[in-house]
């Protein structure tokens, strides 16, 4: 297999192709531009313009316009135009998996993971949508006389803010309800990726949807962070704690509503009745694709002591035998760290646990033979609360491991701290491991799989509990936090006055004994 050093980009990442992806950010002429490099080589890749924050509000502008016959467009079309999406993100698939390894350095395997769960969300909201913003008759407050019915509006336009790890799940994923549930969007992807959001936009738009009713901005949040925030009427964040709790304060301050899928220091227990080759298996699969930077992927193992020694001997012999590459094929297992600022926060981590006393028994070192950002999938013994991974996030291929004397030890010790993301629980009985997943403080819970089970039953709710977020994508709670409820309650014939001729004394003797009635009678 060659190393990074020895091949160019893949023939479909022309010049022809990035410049016509870099025009697609809304951009005045002239403006500022950003160079961004591949992962793979360190190797320039992109010249992207710079937006401004006159740029943001240009968007908002349009986008605020565009909004109004988009939500008019009966929702029979919009639902063909994303199952055209659909198809043209699986049948131009070998494009996406260039872009979103040139940019973000991941294998090809976890690219087309990326490719299917944006199937997945496309195919569900546009065969879905209809049923879950439907008018819904709810009880009214008197029986026959109130007819009350729940209706669901867009939001207006979307600001959406998303990552670099995983930049088509994060980038289309987040506006796909949105978009069907009638909005417009205005999104910021992390500038690194911004290729591969532009693509999706592009195929967007191929497969029908109105230009200006889904646009993208390219800075700096300390630059246009303020303009996101001020034109939005919804804010999507993914990204770190520290962020999120920003976006929340200014949300807040302006009364709209925020969802935050921030980070996570997720937990993986191996019970003593665990299938252990099955459980070493589901582990490496739980903490480096991506090369670690998910935030749904382990960090933490609890083993039981029963089987501790058996499931680390077998968990390390994995690891050890994972290829690290640089290809545009399915031939490796890990691929790069993103960014020299990742590798910088991995090294650091591992480096500090180790002079602190940590055993390293699998990895623990870069490899610049492979790569700039290369570095090895790290399994740690012996981390104490002293080091810095203990209990922060790492965002990389790197998992610290413990013993647990029993199932209450090990819950109690998954929910020390303050994240609730994402977590896993390996045992031969499907009902115990059931019981202790509804223990665990995380948004998410896999029994005997890592994270994919969850993430890819996308009728269900998918977000964090405490430090993790707030709010939930997937399901119903994806495309109706981005609707406003709004109740339509029409009386009949008579109202809650008492009828002429009867005092308000004996009006309320009869409401009690009807209330009393209706109690008696199991009305709900």
């Amino acid at each position: 297999m060659p190393t990074s050093h020895d091949f160019d980009l893949p023939a479909s990442l022309t010049p022809a192709l990035i410049e016509r992806l870099s025009r697609r950010v809304t951009a005045a002429p002239g403006a500022a531009r950003v160079t961004t490099s591949a992962p793979y080589t360190g190797a320039s890749l992109a010249d992207l313009p710079v937006s401004a924050p006159a740029d943001v509000e240009n968007a908002f502008a349009r986008a605020r316009a565009a909004q109004v016959a988009w939500a008019a467009t009966p929702l029979r079309e919009r639902k063909q135009i994303m199952l055209r999406f659909h198809d043209l993100v699986l049948a131009r698939q070998d494009e996406a998996l260039d872009l979103m390894q040139a940019e973000s350095g991941k294998t090809r395997r976890d690219a087309f993971l990326e490719v299917s769960d944006i199937a997945i969300t496309a195919r569900y909201y546009a065969r879905n949508a209809a049923r879950l913003l439907k008018p819904q008759r709810r009880r009214g407050a008197i029986p026959v006389l109130t007819h009350t019915t729940e209706l669901r509006h867009p939001k207006g336009v979307v600001t959406v803010i998303s990552p670099r790890n995983y930049p088509l799940s994060m980038a289309a994923g987040d506006a796909i309800p949105a978009l069907m549930a009638g909005n417009a969007v205005v999104q910021k992807p992390d500038t690194q990726t911004a290729l591969t959001a532009l693509w999706a936009l592009g195929l967007m738009r191929e497969a029908g949807l109105p230009a200006d009713v889904w646009q993208m901005v390219v800075g700096q949040a300390s630059s246009i962070g303020g303009a996101l925030m001020a034109g939005a009427d919804y804010m999507m964040f993914t990204g770190s704690t520290a962020s999120g709790r920003r976006i929340a304060r200014d949300a807040g301050s302006r009364l709209i509503g925020a969802s935050l899928e921030l980070g996570g220091k997720n937990a993986m227990l191996v019970l003593d009745d665990a299938d252990v080759e099955r459980a070493a298996d589901g582990a490496v699969a739980a903490c480096f694709p991506s090369a670690g930077q998910l935030c749904v992927s382990i960090e933490r193992l609890y083993v039981a002591e029963a089987v501790h020694d058996r499931f680390v001997a077998a968990f390390v012999a994995r690891a050890e035998k994972l290829r690290l590459g640089a290809s545009y094929d399915y031939g490796p297992d890990v691929g790069s760290l993103t960014t020299p600022s990742q590798l910088a926060t991995v090294t650091a981590h591992v480096g500090d646990a180790v002079a602190k006393g940590a055993t390293v028994l699998a990895g623990g070192r870069a490899r610049p033979d492979l790569g700039p950002l290369f570095y090895e999938p790290t399994i740690l013994a012996g981390v104490t609360p002293g080091m810095t991974l203990y209990d922060s996030e790492t965002f990389g291929p790197v998992v610290s491991i413990y013993p647990f004397r029993d199932v209450d030890d090990a819950v109690g010790r998954a929910n020390a701290g303050p994240y609730g993301l994402n977590a896993s629980v390996w045992t031969r009985d499907g009902a115990r491991g059931r019981a202790v997943a509804a223990r665990l403080h995380a948004g998410t819970v896999n029994v005997n799989e890592a994270f994919a089970a969850a993430w890819a039953s996308i009728d269900a709710p998918m977000g964090g509990m405490g430090d993790s977020g707030l709010g939930r994508r997937h399901g119903a709670d994806g495309i109706l936090k981005y609707t406003e409820p709004q109740t339509v309650a029409h009386q009949r014939v008579r109202g809650f006055d008492p009828p002429a001729r009867v005092s308000p004394q004996s009006w309320s003797v009869f409401l009690t004994a009807a209330l009393m009635a209706m109690k008696k009678a199991g009305v709900r």
